[in-house]
């Protein structure tokens, strides 16, 4: 099959498209024929070796975790899926080696959820890794209808999918961005504030007493929210560890295929909506890399494997 690898840590110069063998089906395993991949900043901190003392890396590495596409065959005891079947995952394995830059990959089925059926396939691919984290930031920090939270990064991929679980959840959202992504967020359903200088000052204008819930998704924001945090608030980051000795909770997003599965109900009950930014074919996935790098789109970059 063909996919994207590198054999060596670097930058986005070390993927290549390659040849390489069918990803084998064990027990409980699913062989999924890739549609679409979206990629996560996560990749290629990966790819550069930053993430190297924590996590396991066998080369030649395929990257990526977020994939949206159908079910080729199943493994022995994998009852709830056949082949056929559209489905999306994130796809974290144990180690990084067999990732979703492919034409074919091999999940655990718990892993698992049904496409949405109101997506297309790059906007699916779009929901796993940023959906399912802001999903267990909130839950974690058990949001309740009538509270606010503030969510700094409401523009990108997690944090325009946090507004929309938070007000789902019956949450009011003040939301950072830079201006003009403003609009983008008032459509969301957020109260839009700039990041920056004053910020803290600007989410008091808006809310003079505090807010209950504070969610980073994009860290170096400590000081901000604590500011404007409430006596008794919570308050979690999935980018800044420093949070843990300010009685907040630092997160790494799991690989939950019934929380997935929410999601994609969410999606379909036309509360949740993904936004895909641009989309590469495999061979071009170096050039999605580097943009997602740049860290300056609003919503996903999306390969497309299958199209």
């Amino acid at each position: 099959m063909k996919a994207i690898t590198y054999n060596k840590y670097g930058n986005p110069d070390v993927l290549e498209l390659t040849d390489q063998p069918m990803p084998k089906v064990g027990p409980g395993m699913v062989l999924v024929k890739v549609k679409a991949a979206s990629v996560n900043p996560v990749d290629w901190k990966i790819m550069a070796g930053y993430l190297d003392p924590v996590m396991d890396l066998q080369f030649p590495a395929i990257p990526g975790w977020d994939v949206a596409g159908v079910v080729e065959s199943t493994g022995i005891d994998a009852p709830h899926f056949k082949p056929g079947d559209e489905v999306i995952a994130y796809g974290r394995k144990d180690y990084v080696h067999g990732g979703s830059f492919a034409e074919y990959i091999a999940l655990p089925e718990r892993l698992l959820a049904r496409k949405p059926e109101s997506l297309d396939w790059n906007e699916s691919a779009g929901l796993p890794l940023a959906g399912l984290t802001a999903f267990q930031v909130l839950k974690r920090l058990e949001l309740a209808a009538g509270e606010t939270v503030l969510i700094h990064g409401g523009s990108g991929g997690v944090g325009s999918l946090g507004i929309q679980i938070a007000k789902a959840l019956g949450a009011k959202v003040i939301a950072t961005a830079s201006e003009k992504n403003h609009d983008f967020l008032r459509s969301l359903g957020a109260e839009p504030v700039a990041y920056g200088e004053g910020l803290a000052e600007r989410v008091r204008a808006l809310r003079p007493e505090g807010v209950e819930v504070v969610a980073d998704f994009v860290g170096g924001n400590l000081s901000t929210t604590l500011e404007v945090l409430k006596d008794n608030g919570r308050h979690a980051s999935i980018a800044d560890s420093d949070v843990e000795e300010h009685g907040g909770t630092w997160m790494w997003v799991n690989p939950v295929g019934a929380e997935l599965q929410e999601l994609a109900d969410l999606v379909d009950g036309n509360k949740l909506q993904v936004e895909v930014a641009e989309t590469f074919p495999l061979a071009e996935a170096a050039e999605a890399f580097r943009l997602n790098m740049e860290g300056h789109t609003r919503g996903k970059i999306v390969v497309t494997v299958d199209a």
